[in-house]
């Protein structure tokens, strides 16, 4: 069931996603050759204790930090560690918070130093095509124009779209419905309606799209071992059109 949200939630979850965009916008600088990714995580939850909220990650399904590190081939759910960030490498930093009973939730892939001229198209691609989507949010559309716009753009720049992950719903929980597919048939799926706050997370790789699980049990990454980049914001439907409740005002 589709929960639809007040004025005042919506209110609520401004604010939750304005201080995540801060947390993340913080965690971005930090970004550099020689970094561990556990100490990006113990940042980030310094950082989201500051902003008075929760880290909603840390124990989700027995996940153990506050901060999903996705590094090259591994798509999400990557797990900080020892490992230390190298020239050329990308990472996906994906976080979420909770404040005053609603979840925030985004991500953004970061660049370690200098990377290629393609590397840095999939991240120009993945980018523009959030975007996008978020173009097509608006009352009467549906789920189905979502992905559609993303499939089409992401597979138009010769790049592959995840399909065995997609975005959702939020709220008083972190994960709601509806699921928000990166393909899809436009006119199809779920009509958007006036107070969805949904998440849109393009997940997008530079070969095969297909996914195996990482070893460590949460982790997925790409089946060839491409690389792979992932953005998010977690978008309100309003009767004008959309908000971006995690872009920083």
């Amino acid at each position: 069931m589709i929960s639809l949200k007040s004025e005042e939630e919506i209110g609520i979850m401004r604010e939750a996603g304005q201080k995540l965009a801060r947390v993340m916008n913080k965690l971005r600088s930090e970004v550099k050759p020689g970094v561990k990714t556990k100490d990006l995580d113990i940042l980030a939850r310094k950082l989201i204790k500051e902003e008075d909220g929760k880290p909603n990650f840390l124990g989700y399904n027995n996940f153990p930090a506050a901060i999903c590190t996705s590094i090259n081939e591994v798509i999400v759910h990557g797990v900080p560690s020892d490992y230390q960030l190298k020239e050329g490498d990308i990472i996906s930093l994906d976080g979420g918070l909770e404040w005053k009973g609603f979840h925030s939730d985004m991500a953004i892939t970061v660049p370690v130093g200098k990377i290629s001229l393609e590397t840095q198209r999939l991240l120009r691609v993945t980018r523009k095509s959030l975007k996008l989507a978020i173009k097509k949010v608006r009352p009467g559309n549906r789920i189905g124009d979502i992905g559609n716009t993303i499939q089409r753009y992401v597979e138009s720049q010769g790049f592959g779209i995840v399909r065995e992950l997609c975005g959702h719903g939020i709220g008083r929980n972190l994960h709601e419905e509806p699921q928000v597919l990166n393909y899809g048939k436009r006119h199809k799926g779920e009509k958007l309606r006036e107070g969805m706050v949904i998440c849109i997370e393009p997940m997008v790789t530079m070969g095969n799209w297909r996914i195996i699980q990482g070893k460590d049990g949460f982790s997925y990454v790409t089946s060839d071992g491409s690389l792979s980049a992932h953005f998010e914001h977690m978008v309100a439907v309003t009767k004008e059109g959309s908000e971006v409740l995690t872009e920083l005002k």
